[in-house]
């Protein structure tokens, strides 16, 4: 344990020496998380203002006096669509649907016949797509106005046109519904230690071969096994410190939240991230020590680039399973690497409890996968010892 612990010591201030790289993963991978965090939450508020502008943009008002009447006593104001409305939602330049009222709309309405009434959009423009629903409310309430009206005065109730109330009972909690818009974090956590994990794990395997260090470091009187472990150790510490910083990130990112909703329903404190970090931190070491695996046996940091694809493809895909596929839980999911840290991590979004069986998969998975990288290596630098 000397020798590995002296190892470790080394790699480590190897790994801080080498701001340049540290400085572009931190910016890169821990930042990356809050400021998608920020941008969504300008969005949302951006569509929040419009909501509170309770603007409707109609063309051809002056042919619909009744239904300008009807939006106006729900609190709207009537906007008259420019002329060139449909070019201007093609270039997202106009930012609300357009209702549009053909001429003779009073007098169809008068001899009971039934107007059509056409909403324009561009579902390219997400501002506008986003108030079509609330056209179409607003049409639907001004329809049941006027039956009202038309039924009372042949003397019909009109309950009769609801013989069925319908009352919704939403379960999720205020939490489980904010991880609809914030159920990427957790990806981005596992992307910040992959990519953390990466570059320490090149240089103190590929990159020593590559300097032509890695041979003198065998002829120490150091077992291979403790300079494995000192690397690896010193490897996962970086991965960890990664990971630590982008799980606490998230906290002063609340602070710039711009959504009132989303500020409402993102509730991410230190006890989140303790959690984040509990559940990140063995898959760090493990995924450590298959990156060194795979790299041990390659000639440069190029070369070892190449060969960590498959392994980086594999924890930036697995995440998004639960996202194209989402339902229940399923219990294979917390035997499988990267798909068990993120579904994990949601939980805690949601505010649910881990689970003893969940956290002990994941946690035997990982153990796994580290024991069996790092003999691995250590395999390898036994052999190339002997040599």
């Amino acid at each position: 344990m000397s020798g590995a612990w002296t190892v470790f010591v080394k790699e480590w201030i190897d790994a801080l020496r080498d701001r340049r790289t540290l400085l572009v993963v931190l910016l890169s991978s821990v930042l990356m998380g809050p400021l998608v965090l920020v941008a969504l939450s300008g969005l949302m508020a951006s569509f929040e203002s419009r909501a509170e502008q309770r603007e409707v943009v109609l063309a051809g008002a002056d042919q619909a006096p009744t239904l300008v009447n009807y939006i106006a006593r729900q609190g709207f104001s009537v906007k008259d669509a420019p002329a060139d409305y449909e070019a201007r939602l093609r270039r997202a330049e106009l930012g609300d649907p357009v209702l549009v009222i053909p001429a003779g709309f009073e007098v169809a309405l008068r001899q009971g016949d039934a107007p059509r009434l056409v909403v324009v959009s561009d579902s390219a423009n997400k501002r506008a797509e986003a108030g079509t629903g609330r056209l179409q409310r607003l049409v639907a309430g001004f329809n049941r106005e006027r039956a009202t009206l038309a039924l009372a005065m042949r003397g019909v109730s009109a309950e009769v046109l609801e013989p069925v109330r319908l009352d919704e009972r939403d379960l999720a909690s205020p939490q489980t519904r904010g991880t609809q818009i914030t159920g990427m974090l957790p990806f981005f956590v596992l992307m910040a230690v992959l990519y953390g994990a990466l570059n320490a794990a090149l240089d103190t395997t590929a990159g020593e071969r590559e300097r032509g260090s890695l041979e003198p470091l065998l002829m120490n009187p150091a077992s291979p096994l403790a300079i494995v472990l000192g690397k690896w150790a010193a490897v996962s510490a970086v991965a960890l410190l990664i990971a630590v910083l982008s799980c606490f990130s998230f906290i002063p990112a609340q602070w710039l939240l711009r959504s009132d909703s989303l500020a409402a329903l993102f509730q991410f404190g230190v006890g989140e991230a303790l959690a984040f970090i509990a559940v990140i931190a063995p898959f760090a070491t493990a995924l450590s020590a298959v990156l060194m695996a795979v790299a041990i046996r390659c000639k440069s940091v190029k070369e070892a680039q190449a060969s960590t694809a498959g392994v980086v493809l594999g924890v930036s895909l697995l995440p998004l399973f639960g996202l194209l596929n989402p339902g229940a839980e399923e219990g294979w999911h917390f035997w499988v690497p990267a798909l068990a840290q993120n579904t994990l991590m949601t939980r805690v979004l949601k505010g649910e409890a881990l689970g003893a069986e969940p956290l002990l998969a994941s946690l035997a998975m990982c153990a796994v996968l580290a024991v069996v990288g790092v003999a691995f290596v250590a395999g390898v630098l036994r052999r190339a010892a002997v040599r």
